[in-house]
């Protein structure tokens, strides 16, 4: 497969562009390939494998009792929480069943077990593929810390100007602090009155709180008991930020004015990456960005045989498709940090 070290912009150049008739093309295709059909098998036996495993956990948890060796219960804790994430984002894009009622009713159950709001998550995701990458109105360019354009750069002041200049040395530290931030995010929506069942997030948001608490300070000593949870919220931040990071950092950046169609605007602004079954599997899914862009509720194992159909799609009409391997992703992403940083760097002692 094609992967171009060329801005994705250049595509539209060359792309004629024909009243919304090429995604129309490409749904056609898509649809007839059957990929947009339900796979509930697949995702029962992904939900009861994944419940199997944190249900394993827990009884490991209790049985080693007060030791160090929680450590390492507390980083697959975070691998879980973040497979348990990613059947949450499954659900809030009803990849999992035709109906909103089942899927939200999978994503509640999900969200509540990592303790984060599924109607805020919800809300706040569709607004990011409704305008990826778009500077104003892509809520994940909405982050205080980092600058994802030149023009967010000079709005940076004080320390968050500091940490703007260095970030990208300091972008997977800030990671560490994504679990707690979920967290945070969520419980301010619902004390905020945001969501649409919000004293069922409220509820499950405070069971949440008291058993996994209550659990780690019963079993562990309060010393234990704090390396555990900083182990395993910082571990679950930087799996999240890992996995959603290489889909769009490093990709054009839209404001408002710009002429590209529905098509385009996904594909243009979104990365693959490459990597086999194990990066489908470490990434669920996710590593597909541009079809799960282009088609959201399509069901995760049917992504990767839609990638070729798409690909071989955007080929045929010159639209730069964007794609290469896991670590080459990140490294895209920090070079990019980099250079939106360095007229900081150039203006700024220290």
């Amino acid at each position: 497969m094609h992967s171009s070290n060329r801005s994705p912009l250049q595509g539209v150049a060359t792309a004629p562009q024909r009243a919304g008739s090429d995604f129309a093309e490409l749904c056609r295709t898509i649809t007839g390939a059957g990929l947009l059909d339900r796979r509930r098998g697949y995702y029962v036996a992904k939900i009861l494998l994944n419940l199997l495993a944190l249900a394993g956990t827990c009884v490991a948890f209790v049985y080693i009792g007060n030791s160090w060796w929680q450590l390492f219960t507390a980083a697959f804790l975070a691998l879980m929480f973040t497979q348990l994430s990613f059947i949450g984002h499954d659900a809030g894009h009803k990849q999992i069943f035709q109906t909103r009622r089942a899927n939200d009713l999978v994503g509640y159950a999900h969200a509540g077990l990592v303790g984060i709001s599924y109607g805020w998550w919800v809300n706040k995701h569709s607004s990011h593929h409704a305008n990826p990458n778009h500077e104003d109105k892509d809520p994940d360019l909405d982050i205080p810390a980092l600058a994802f354009s030149l023009r967010q750069t000079g709005t940076k002041q004080g320390l968050l100007r500091w940490m703007a200049k260095h970030q990208a040395f300091l972008f997977f530290p800030l990671l560490l602090l994504e679990g707690m931030n979920l967290h945070f995010a969520s419980a301010e929506a619902v004390w905020r009155n945001q969501l649409k069942s919000r004293w069922l997030e409220a509820g499950l948001f405070v069971v949440h709180v008291a058993v996994y608490l209550t659990a780690v300070f019963l079993v562990l000593s309060p010393g234990t008991a704090v390396v555990f949870i900083v182990v395993h919220q910082g571990l679950w931040g930087v799996y999240m930020g890992c996995s959603f990071a290489p889909n769009h950092k490093g990709m054009p950046t839209l404001s408002d004015g710009h002429d590209l169609d529905f098509l385009r605007k996904q594909v243009l602004t979104s990365r693959d990456v490459r990597g086999g079954p194990w990066v489908d599997f470490a990434l669920g899914g996710l590593n597909y960005q541009i079809e799960h862009h282009l088609f959201p509720s399509m069901p995760r194992p049917n992504l990767r045989h839609a990638q070729q159909l798409v690909h071989t799609f955007c080929s045929e009409r010159a639209i730069t498709y964007s794609q290469c391997r896991l670590l080459s992703s990140y490294a895209h992403v920090l070079r990019h940090l980099h250079a939106v940083g360095a007229p900081l760097r150039a203006t700024t002692p220290g």
